[in-house]
């Protein structure tokens, strides 16, 4: 079944238009009662919560334009449990990020030439069945990435591109996703191209700027020189992250986790990975419009909006760091 993604490719960026599009909850029963059960969503919470929402960005003084359509403010309020605080404060820091890192961001751009060879190798892409609790799957294949040819910036857009594409389906605000990732042929290039300060400039944009709800991370034949990166990565998580991050030893291991029908045939499922990888590039080009879209949107962006601007490397250049730079590959 094809996800409900409802914008349209017009999109209005006034912080205050004149009317709101109206908004009705068309997902099945299932969906209603997990939002109820796990956000305290109701008709009347969300009405609210919007009409709220809207009033604080149309007042905010740095907000210059910004998406107001019901879809992408739900983005934040499901991902914060319709706390009106916590939501308006990621929006202002998911609206900063992007100004702030426009090379991760920016043109995030399925026609790109370099960015559409990314997902026709197979890197990154989004498997076409949800599993039983309605998340959807992204799957990737670290070896795919071509560290000769392309650079870490490169392979951030390609993760932004591929979630703002997803992050209107209100299935998904509303489930949330899971991300496995194939690392058997994880070579040491792909750690080479990152330094220390994107990956932690990286992991303050994951956790704290990011509307989506992360479930599951599942890390399958991670390779032993990869281990003092993914300490470090963890160890900049917060603690509720760092909880669903999952290491497995092999496939059987991450099978137990999830339905091996919905990988890839080549890992146990039914579709080809080909045609998954076709079809997530069709539902790309699709919503291309919208992705772009928003890099119109713009806030003024100040010290005060950067939380973590005065940090250096030298913050960071203990415990984990240190062991990590003293790398040894087995």
């Amino acid at each position: 079944m094809q996800d409900r993604c409802p914008m349209t490719n017009k999109i209005d960026l006034s912080k205050a238009p004149e009317s709101y599009a109206p908004y009705s909850f068309n997902l099945s029963d299932k969906y209603k009662i997990m939002a109820q059960d796990e956000l305290r969503e109701d008709d009347d919470m969300r009405e609210n919560a919007l009409k709220q929402f809207r009033e604080w960005i149309a007042k905010h003084p740095l907000i210059r334009k910004c998406r107001t359509d019901a879809p992408f403010l739900l983005r934040f309020l499901r991902t914060k449990k319709f706390s009106i605080p916590a939501a308006t404060e990621m929006l202002e820091k998911y609206l900063t990020i992007r100004q702030v890192y426009p090379n991760w961001f920016f043109k995030l751009d399925i026609n790109d030439p370099d960015l559409e060879a990314i997902i026709d190798s197979g890197y990154l892409f989004a498997l076409p069945e949800r599993d039983e609790h309605g998340r959807k799957i992204i799957f990737s294949n670290a070896g795919k990435f071509d560290t000769s040819r392309f650079t870490s910036a490169q392979l951030i857009k390609i993760h932004s591109m591929v979630l703002e594409a997803l992050q209107d389906e209100e299935e998904s605000q509303i489930s949330g996703y899971i991300h496995v990732t194939d690392d058997s042929e994880l070579n040491i290039g792909f750690l080479s191209i990152w330094s220390f300060t994107d990956i932690r400039n990286l992991a303050h944009c994951v956790q704290n700027s990011l509307p989506m709800r992360q479930k599951e991370n599942h890390f399958v034949n991670l390779p032993s020189f990869a281990n003092k990166l993914s300490e470090f990565i963890l160890s900049v998580l917060s603690e509720k992250l760092r909880n669903r991050v999952f290491v497995h030893r092999g496939w059987d291991e991450l099978k137990t986790k999830i339905n091996p029908k919905l990988l890839p045939k080549e890992y146990g499922g039914t579709v080809p990975m080909a045609e998954c990888i076709a079809q997530f590039k069709k539902q790309l080009k699709e919503r291309r419009d919208i992705v772009l879209a928003l890099d119109e949107m713009e806030i003024e962006i100040n010290k005060s909006t950067i939380p973590w601007a005065d940090s250096t490397d030298a913050d960071i250049a203990s415990g984990v760091i240190g062991s990590f730079r003293k790398l040894e590959v087995d």
